[in-house]
């Protein structure tokens, strides 16, 4: 017998808004949209099996025709049927089948994606009706031309916490006073200013700035948010552990030059060194198999610091702790990415990861569990890597590079640095070009008597630059189109920036995914971002708003974009 089925909440609120009209009642038109969108979520919700991974990306499909109809006219909408336990809905050029019975495989095939040389999608897809599984007759082939938008997959919260963060870092009015407190909450020794001594404070970051660019200060938050990261269509996420310490020049000459200053007992260090063992490891389990960790050395306390800054070895704990890490990594299928710091200690960093780049990156998989952080902004960056990839061919290991711009401008001595933007953004496209073809060019020049070939190389391109990353898009696919071989590379923005460039990079990847020719490069996107508690991050928290007080016209960007996002929801379309 037929199941009788309550269409009222879904058709009600669609007849009503027949009688206004969208372009006289804006406000009536927005509050009776919300409600015919809220009939037509329960309505599907209600009658149709939960929604399956690989479905995932039709849910905002399936809701921005309601919206589409409404404001272009009522005609446009066709038909619903209920035969039994089978509804049809057609709206628009859209038809959705569902079914209250056993799930079947739809026959959902996807012919065409992004060309080569595009960023962002916007392509018109073609869905083929299910076969004969459903009671209702099969409508011909339908095609869909409006694109989704890359931010739809953000939460609402997101979307809006991300507007206030963008709109104040755009802004070098609001920014410097912002930055100033960031400052002094940081670097002060005040139980006032400490977050974690002062629930106030720690409320206001907790729900503001840490939401925005941090994972959770407790596990199983960080576990929370990791999952959340992954179902948008992330990859994973490069998860760091806060624990640090960032100097100035003149602690950094005062702890290089004095042998014999006091940095704390035996003990206290040794209990650094182990505390800092422990929350790594527990990172490498958060992040999860496929993902990134990012490792500070200078994290594991002022021992390490005072090594790193001579250009010492690591001492026995320091380690033994490090490779306990690189062990876990290994056992977990995470990769480590060894972040850069300060030029006072940079030197050294390089050198332990290049030992143990040696020990780990040359298991028969050929992948890189040890990568090492390269910045362009720095002039001895292309000698650097230079001379890395020699080692690398040489001793034939894998050759793991993270490549970015740099972070920590305002605290290194001018002269190691470019002169104008100009100059680091060219260096960073050339070092990238180089090692994505696998080839020394101008800048990166073949070491003497260094061997002629350049190493087989993992690559992470850490960007916020939409050209940079277009750029690599089009070598990507190039390299396709040419049936050459190509690196293992992924994508890295960091969580709470560039969501406009991070989400094009996951739709571009669901696309090529679908299209599984072969002909399309599949980016590889990750989020970066720390978990600790809020005062821990106040230092991670201060760099990003300094980043951004250098990168204005960047986050304008991103601002912009937010705002259209809103305006989408609110007032509906693609």
């Amino acid at each position: 017998m037929a199941q009788k089925t309550n269409l009222t909440p879904f058709v009600v609120p669609g007849v009503v808004m027949r009688c206004f009209s969208p372009r006289n009642h804006r406000v009536t038109s927005a509050l009776l949209t919300f409600w015919w969108r809220r009939g037509l979520d329960w309505f599907l919700d209600s009658h149709c099996q939960p929604i399956q991974e690989d479905d995932r990306r039709d849910r905002a499909a399936r809701m921005r025709p309601v919206a589409f109809t409404y404001r272009h006219g009522w005609s446009r909408y066709t038909k619903i049927q209920s035969t039994g336990r089978t509804f049809q809905l057609q709206l628009l050029n859209h038809v959705r089948y569902v079914h209250q019975g056993q799930r079947q495989q739809s026959d959902l095939s996807s012919t065409s994606g992004p060309t080569s040389g595009r960023f962002s999608s916007g392509l018109p897809r073609t869905i083929a009706p299910p076969k004969s599984i459903f009671s209702v007759a099969s409508p011909p082939a339908l095609t869909l031309t409006p694109s989704p938008s890359p931010l739809s997959i953000l939460p609402l919260s997101a979307v809006l916490r991300s507007l206030l963060i963008t709109t104040v870092s755009s802004s070098p009015s609001l920014l410097a006073p912002a930055i100033g407190v960031m400052s002094l909450i940081a670097n002060s020794k005040s139980s006032i200013l400490n977050p974690d001594q002062n629930f106030a404070l720690k409320y206001v970051m907790a729900n503001t700035i840490y939401a925005q660019f941090c994972a959770g200060e407790t596990p199983a938050e960080v576990r929370q948010c990791v999952r959340q990261i992954k179902h948008l269509g992330y990859s994973g996420v490069i998860l760091g552990y806060a624990r640090e310490i960032v100097m100035d020049e003149r602690e950094a000459s005062a702890m290089g030059q004095n042998a014999g200053i006091q940095i704390g007992t035996a003990q206290k260090l040794q209990e650094d060194i182990f505390a800092w063992r422990d929350g790594t490891i527990a990172t490498v389990d958060l992040a999860g198999e496929g993902s990134f960790v990012a490792v500070k050395f200078t994290g594991a306390g002022r021992k390490a610091v005072q090594q790193l800054v001579r250009g010492e070895r690591p001492c026995p704990d320091l380690e033994q702790a490090i490779a306990a890490i690189c062990d876990r990594a290994r056992d977990r299928g995470v990769r480590l990415l060894i972040d850069a710091e300060q030029q006072a200690v940079q030197p050294t960093i390089d050198e332990w990861t290049i030992e143990y780049a040696r020990r780990y990156n040359n298991a028969p998989s050929r992948q890189a569990l040890i990568y090492g952080t390269y910045q362009a902004y720095l002039r001895s960056t292309p000698s650097t890597l230079a001379k890395h990839s020699a080692i690398a061919q040489s001793q034939g290991f894998v050759l793991g590079v993270k490549l970015v711009r740099g972070a920590y401008l305002g605290t290194e001595p001018r002269h190691l640095i470019w002169d104008t933007k100009e100059k680091t953004d060219e260096a960073y496209d050339s070092l990238a070009k180089s090692v994505m073809r696998r080839q020394y060019g101008e800048l990166l020049v073949k070491p003497p008597n260094g061997p002629g070939s350049f190493p087989e190389v993992n690559l992470v391109l850490a960007s916020h630059n939409r050209a940079s990353i277009q750029r690599a898009l089009n070598i990507r696919e190039e390299q396709i189109r040419r049936g050459e071989d190509q690196i293992e590379m992924s994508y890295g923005q960091l969580y709470g920036m560039a969501d406009d460039i991070s989400c094009e990079l996951v739709q571009q990847r669901t696309q090529a995914q679908d299209l599984n020719g072969g002909k399309l490069e599949i980016p590889k996107p990750y989020k970066a971002l720390i978990w600790g508690t809020v005062g821990e991050c106040t230092k991670y928290l201060l760099r990003r708003g300094e980043e951004n007080r250098d990168a204005a016209l960047r986050t304008g960007d991103t601002r912009r974009a937010m705002v259209k996002e809103l305006k989408r929801r609110l007032l509906g379309g693609n």
